[in-house]
C-alpha cells in the first residue's frame, strides 16, 4: 500500500512567526496579519495548492528569557504583537471546502466551558475541520498577563 504525504502550513497571527526577516522579501505580505482578507486569501491559496491544513500557533505572552526580559522580543517583533488565532478560523473555513485548521490554546488559562463552547461552535461551522493543539504553556509573561506572579506548576496547567 502506498503511503500518503500530508501538507500542512504553519503560521501565527503576528507580523513575524518563525521566519523573522521575511518582511524584507518583496513578495512578503505578513504585515497584513491584522487584515482578515490576508487570512482568507491564504486559505484559498492553500486550498488551491491541495494543502491538507494550516496550523496556527499562539502564545499568551512575550518571550522574556533572552537577556532576562522581553525587550529583545519586542524590539525585533519576535511574535509580538500576536492576535488570537481562534477568530480567524470561521472566515477561512467559509472560503474553503477541504482545508483543515489546527489552533493552539493553552489549558492553564482557559476556563473549560467557554472554551469547549467556542471549539464546538467552530467544529460545527467548519463541518469538522478544526482541531485543538493542547499546550500547557510555559512563558512566565503569559502567567503575568493572566494575573499570576509566576507560571502554574506543569501538572496544574
Amino acid at each position: 500500500m502506498a503511503r500518503q504525504i500530508r501538507f500542512n502550513a504553519f503560521d501565527m497571527n503576528c507580523v513575524a512567526h518563525q521566519s523573522s526577516g521575511m518582511w524584507r522579501h518583496p513578495d512578503d505580505q505578513s504585515w497584513r496579519y491584522k487584515d482578515l482578507h490576508y487570512w482568507t486569501d491564504l486559505a484559498k491559496l492553500l486550498e488551491r495548492g491541495t494543502f491538507d491544513g494550516i496550523f496556527i500557533a499562539d502564545v499568551l505572552g512575550t518571550y522574556d528569557v533572552y537577556g532576562g526580559s522581553n525587550e529583545a522580543a519586542i524590539r525585533h517583533g519576535a511574535q509580538v504583537p500576536v492576535n488570537d488565532p481562534v477568530l480567524l478560523v470561521s472566515a477561512m473555513a467559509l472560503v474553503t471546502d477541504n482545508l483543515g485548521f489546527g489552533i493552539t490554546a493553552g489549558t492553564a488559562y482557559e476556563h473549560p466551558y467557554p472554551f469547549a463552547r467556542r471549539m464546538s461552535t467552530l467544529d460545527h461551522l467548519t463541518n469538522g475541520r478544526v482541531g485543538w493543539n493542547v499546550v500547557p504553556g510555559y512563558l512566565p509573561a503569559a502567567a503575568r498577563n493572566m494575573g499570576h506572579d509566576d507560571q502554574l506548576e506543569h501538572d496544574d496547567r
